[in-house]
């Protein structure tokens, strides 16, 4: 029987050693459309070293990472699937041979509902592995049967039918990982000029060059918008307060949105003609009103701000 949620995080928190150091190893595995690349990148956002579609027999190579002090490698999560071919009938070998090393895995199996599966290879029109040239069902049906032993194995079992690919990041997160060790949204407040062109990174992107222009005033032209007297000038008026009092508003809904979505980098661009005044200025107004938020980290990025 596969554990308990608060049994498998505990699985998962770093409780095994080698070579003295503590370290801590996550088999991804289960039936193909289940959501094993989500899975993956739940870990790799908690900061795990994170490899995809690995073949059973080089999973022992990760311990030899564990055991070399040099490596740095304290925390890995691999997927190992079907995709492995004939490769993937040594995998319950390796984890008992991984157990008798003293490095014993945690295994998370994630399994779905036929008609879910089914549905899935149908929206993304990919063959499955184990029925190439056949009836999908026949392949879903033949890795149930053969995955069967893996899955009494499990320490966590998790049936993502009716879950989204951001549910299952957080369920993930909160199950084991912890949510002290799951990482919070990276939020990018990028600065620049449309005279430079604007930026292609960018999820939101934020035009303020109807504010007040520093430019055209000697003695604020060589300063940026973090400077208080470029701020006054900026924010003077009511255009300046009547844009905060509706963009402020939105932000708030939009981050924890994002972050309940399942988002782990969110930039927002800020941009006006050079880039060196109105967008800084905005932008930092943005990051003093979100940097007090648990959800997220505010980083600050001035593309244009040295240019001439």
């Amino acid at each position: 029987m596969a554990r308990s949620p608060s049994r498998a995080r505990e699985a998962a928190a770093g409780n095994r050693e080698a070579g003295g150091r503590e370290v801590n190893l996550v088999l991804i595995t289960g039936h193909s459309g289940a959501g094993k690349s989500e899975a993956i990148a739940a870990f790799e956002d908690g900061g795990y070293f994170c490899v995809d579609n690995l073949p059973p027999r080089m999973i022992g190579s990760l311990g030899e990472l564990f055991r070399h002090d040099g490596s740095g490698v304290e925390r890995a999560a691999v997927v190992s699937d079907v995709r492995g071919g004939d490769y993937f009938d040594d995998l319950l070998q390796v984890l008992d041979d991984l157990q008798a090393d003293g490095l014993r895995p945690t295994v998370l199996f994630l399994e779905a509902d036929e008609e879910t599966l089914v549905d899935r290879y149908k929206e993304t029109r990919r063959r499955h592995p184990l029925a190439p040239e056949g009836h999908i069902v026949d392949g879903i049906r033949a890795e149930r049967e053969m995955l069967a032993p893996l899955r009494e194995r499990a320490d966590l079992v998790m049936d993502t039918s009716n879950l989204s690919g951001g549910t299952l990041r957080r369920r993930i997160a909160e199950e084991m990982l912890g949510r002290h060790e799951t990482s919070k949204m990276a939020l990018t407040l990028l600065t620049f000029g449309f005279k430079n062109g604007p930026p292609h990174d960018a999820d939101l992107t934020l035009d303020v060059r109807f504010l007040p222009n520093p430019h055209y005033v000697d003695d604020l032209r060589p300063l940026t918008g973090l400077d208080s007297r470029v701020r006054d000038y900026v924010e003077s008026g009511t255009q300046a307060g009547e844009f905060y009092g509706r963009l402020l508003p939105l932000l708030e809904f939009l981050v924890p949105a994002y972050v309940t979505e399942g988002k782990s980098h969110l930039t927002i661009a800020i941009g006006c003609t050079g880039g060196r005044h109105r967008s800084i200025t905005v932008a930092d107004r943005i990051r003093r009103e979100l940097e007090g938020r648990d959800d997220v980290v505010v980083h600050m990025k001035h593309r244009d701000a040295e240019l001439d």
